[in-house]
Order: structure tokens, then sequence, then C-alpha cells
């Protein structure tokens, strides 16, 4: 038996019904995962994780193998777009085996970010086959009280 943790009821119907609709995506983070229009343009979708702290959301995805200046990142109308290819290598084949487990092709994830996102200083960079999109949320302002004058 295994236990399904959850805090609230509707994103188990929406998480299943996103499954049966788009299969092989990741469930969504704190942004809005979009993935829905990219289901029949990409051939596979990197596993990201999407984390939040006071001053920024950080996106990790995991693209080994591929040259970050194959990686393409976009911004607009409140949506991050990332695609790239993974392109294939030379595949050693012999008359008794032939294995090919690592996905390749075009890849593509969107995420809608949130009003608080300063989509002017999205910084990315790729170490080890991993991705870090960082987004910095824009400054706070303080409300003030407005005297009206008379």
């Amino acid at each position: 038996m295994s236990l399904t943790r959850y805090n609230n009821p509707w994103n188990l119907f929406n998480n299943l019904q996103r499954e049966l609709y788009s299969p092989g995506y990741a469930r969504p983070g704190s942004m809005q995962d979009s993935d829905d229009a990219s289901a029949a343009t990409a051939d596979w979708a990197p596993a990201v994780d999407i984390s939040e702290d006071e001053n920024a959301f950080t996106l990790l995805a995991d693209i080994p193998g591929v040259d970050p200046k194959d990686i393409e990142i976009s911004m607009e109308k409140g949506v991050l777009t990332i695609k790239g290819e993974r392109n294939s290598e030379n595949v050693e084949e012999n008359e008794n085996y032939r294995r090919v487990e690592r996905q390749r092709g075009q890849f593509y994830r969107r995420f809608t970010l949130p009003d608080s996102a300063d989509a002017d200083k999205i910084e990315a960079a790729s170490a080890h086959g991993v991705l870090t999109v960082t987004i910095p949320k824009q400054e706070v302002t303080v409300s003030r009280r407005i005297e009206v004058k008379h």
C-alpha cells in the first residue's frame, strides 16, 4: 500500500486531468506549468524543479548532453519558454545487441510567470547538465496613506 500526500483535494483532480490529456509531463510547481501546448511539438520534456524564496524563483532543468548554445530561453507576455535540442550520438551496433535509452530530439517547456516576477532581470546558466534559470522578484512597494488636503 502506498500513501499519497496532498493538501488540496482539487489538485489531485487537476493533476489527473492534466496527465490524461498531456501524459509525460511533470506536475506544476509554484509557477503554473503550461506544457499543454508543447505536447505535439516536443520529442521529450526535461524534468524541472521549481523553488521560490523571498527574492526569486529558481528553475532547475535536467538537460544532460545539451550544449548551452543549443538552448533558447525567451519571455513573452508573462510566459517563460525553454526549448532546445539534444542531437543524436553515434550508436554502436553489434549483431547481437542495440540499445539506446537516452532521449534525443527537441524539448520544449513553458511556464506562466506570476505578476511578482521581474522579467527584465532573468538570468540563466548551465553546469554539469543542469540549466538554472533565476527569475528575480520585483521590489515590493510599501503602501502608504495619502492625506487629502482641504
